[in-house]
């Protein structure tokens, strides 16, 4: 069996999330892989944009093609380098979590997906289906479900 070449990890800026990230980085690192940090976000109309703006009394986000997600995702490489990857790739999409990480795994030929057990538990997450639950049944690559709620740390 040959090792990841490509490894994605997603985030959503949390904590946990970024747990999940360092512990793929780890793996990227090890393996020599790429390693694709990907961010799902909720694409706002211009009518959304303006109240948001009004009410943070700045545009943040002005700037052509930036937006919270880009923020996230420079964070996340941040913390990936430390953790030992060394070929990080960011991406980010509008859209549902779920189908933003599967259809980035496909185009990119992902050979694992990572991400943080964060929703397995609860119980919107048995009764609607968590993140980590979805990607699970599919991704058409290896899924690696990291403990990233709990005080262990690996």
């Amino acid at each position: 069996m040959s090792s990841y070449r490509t490894i994605l990890v997603g985030t959503d800026g949390s904590e946990s999330s970024f747990r999940a990230v360092e512990r793929a980085a780890a793996i990227a690192g090890d393996a020599s892989a790429k390693l694709l940090i990907v961010s799902a976000y909720t694409q706002m109309s211009d009518r959304e944009r303006s109240r948001a703006s009004e009410a943070l009394g700045e545009d943040a986000y002005k700037v052509v093609g930036s937006h919270p997600a880009d923020d996230i995702l420079r964070e996340a490489a941040g913390k990936a380098k430390k953790a030992g990857a060394t070929d990080v790739d960011i991406v980010s999409k509008p859209g549902d979590p779920v189908d933003v990480l599967v259809s980035v795994a496909e185009e990119q030929k992902a050979d694992l997906c990572v991400v943080g057990n964060r929703g397995l538990n609860s119980l919107a997450g048995r009764l609607l289906g968590s993140v980590p639950a979805n990607i699970s049944h599919r991704a058409a690559c290896d899924v690696l479900i990291v403990q990233t709620t709990s005080g262990r740390q690996r």
